[in-house]
């Protein structure tokens, strides 16, 4: 995710088990949209499941970029006090 640093979305991964949760879930949506790439050939149904897959992984990503922003309001506001 641009923007974020590495250390915020470790720390997010350690102590956040919602943000855990949806990274482990978007590594193993793009694992197998990485299996996927490398067929010679999709059928219907791996092309139906790509688009699934891809679907799936930007919720995720949005839901993620969503806790990080919340995140970082937080520093904000304890750094303003």
């Amino acid at each position: 995710m641009p923007g974020w640093s590495e250390e915020i979305r470790d720390r997010l991964i350690q102590t956040n088990e919602q943000f855990r949760r949806l990274a482990e879930q978007h590594a193993t949506f793009d694992a197998e949209l990485i299996r996927l790439s490398q067929k010679p050939y999709l059928t219907k149904q791996d092309q139906l499941r790509e688009v699934e897959l891809k679907k799936r992984k930007l919720r995720v990503k949005d839901e993620m970029e969503r806790i990080l922003r919340d995140y970082g309001r937080g520093a904000e506001s304890a750094a303003a006090r």
